[in-house]
């Protein structure tokens, strides 16, 4: 109890990103533009499924929870490691790391959820269209993004409890430029391995089982798409079926190297890396990807962009 007292009073210290890299500024405004671009877009998006009656549909109603997830993620690390960047130093306050932890955890799970429901989604809409109205209803949406939430919220609670009741009577410094769950238990001066098996083992429920299910129902999709007898149909849903599955790839490798692989067989050098990815670089593709290249959304933004121009001149 005085260990974890002690932390609790002390916090801990993060390594930045930057710590060891050569062009440290260069590095820093890619990342700041990486994050302004994602946050830029994710926001655009929500606000034109909310104005435009033509999005209100189950693919957009998925797409946008999707954003509202991408506009999360990095708001709970890119601020902070950019304040710790510019002061050059990165303390964090137990209850920051407790905040972060609960934070990424919950929208991690979220996301990895959702993502799979909305592969479900893109099955359905290929391969049964006629029963898409009934099957994707309002009620099931809705069910759908309740359990995503839900799922992240158990998730997160359960792990943000367990990981900050080891007791942190070492190092406060933190390899990771943010608190995560793996970089966090290094630190910890009781025997964390049992934990540790448990994250490995529930990554088979959390990430194996969604990932199974965008498998599945892509393969079905990609199916039906060679049966196709025209080819400009065929190419434009290959197109994107492959840049679907280009972010979930990127999404769920970097969460089994995080989560299912032994922190043996990696360094914190990879860890920050694949770390960047999923609370980065996923979520300022998402919107590229998944929607801003769409037609819809295209004509949704002219349409908002046009009107916005006349209420000007007036």
């Amino acid at each position: 109890m005085r260990d974890m007292n002690q932390s609790v009073a002390s916090g801990f210290f993060l390594v930045n990103l930057f710590s060891g890299s050569g062009p440290r500024n260069v590095l820093f405004s890619l990342v700041a533009a990486m994050f302004t671009l994602g946050l830029l877009g994710n926001t655009i998006l929500l606000f034109l499924i909310r104005l435009d009656a033509r999005l209100h549909t189950p693919m957009y109603f998925l797409l946008s929870q999707l954003s509202l997830f991408d506009v999360g993620f990095p708001l709970v690390t890119v601020p902070k490691m950019a304040s710790d960047f510019l002061r050059g130093e990165g303390s964090i306050s137990f209850g920051g790391c407790a905040a972060q932890i609960f934070f990424l955890t919950l929208m991690g799970v979220a996301e990895g959820v959702l993502l799979a429901l909305m592969s479900y989604d893109r099955y359905v809409a290929v391969c049964h269209p006629l029963q898409y109205p009934v099957l994707m209803r309002r009620r099931v949406c809705l069910l759908m993004v309740g359990s995503s939430w839900l799922a992240g919220v158990l998730n997160a609670c359960t792990q943000t409890s367990i990981t900050l009741r080891f007791p942190y009577c070492g190092s406060r410094t933190v390899d990771h430029f943010f608190c995560e769950v793996p970089a966090l238990l290094k630190l910890s001066c009781a025997d964390t391995s049992a934990y540790e098996r448990a994250l490995s083992t529930s990554g088979v429920l959390i990430l194996v089982l969604p990932l199974a299910l965008i498998a599945a129902s892509y393969g079905h999709v990609l199916q039906a798409v060679l049966l196709m007898c025209s080819e400009e149909a065929r190419g434009k849903a290959l197109a994107t079926c492959s840049s679907h599955l280009t972010v979930v790839g990127l999404f769920y490798g970097a969460a089994v190297f995080m989560y299912m692989v032994p922190g043996a067989y990696h360094s914190p050098q990879q860890d920050n890396v694949v770390s960047l990815f999923y609370s980065l670089v996923t979520p300022t593709l998402n919107p590229l990807i998944y929607s801003l290249r769409n037609r819809e959304v295209q004509r949704a933004l002219v349409k908002v962009l046009s009107r916005a121009g006349l209420k000007a001149k007036w």
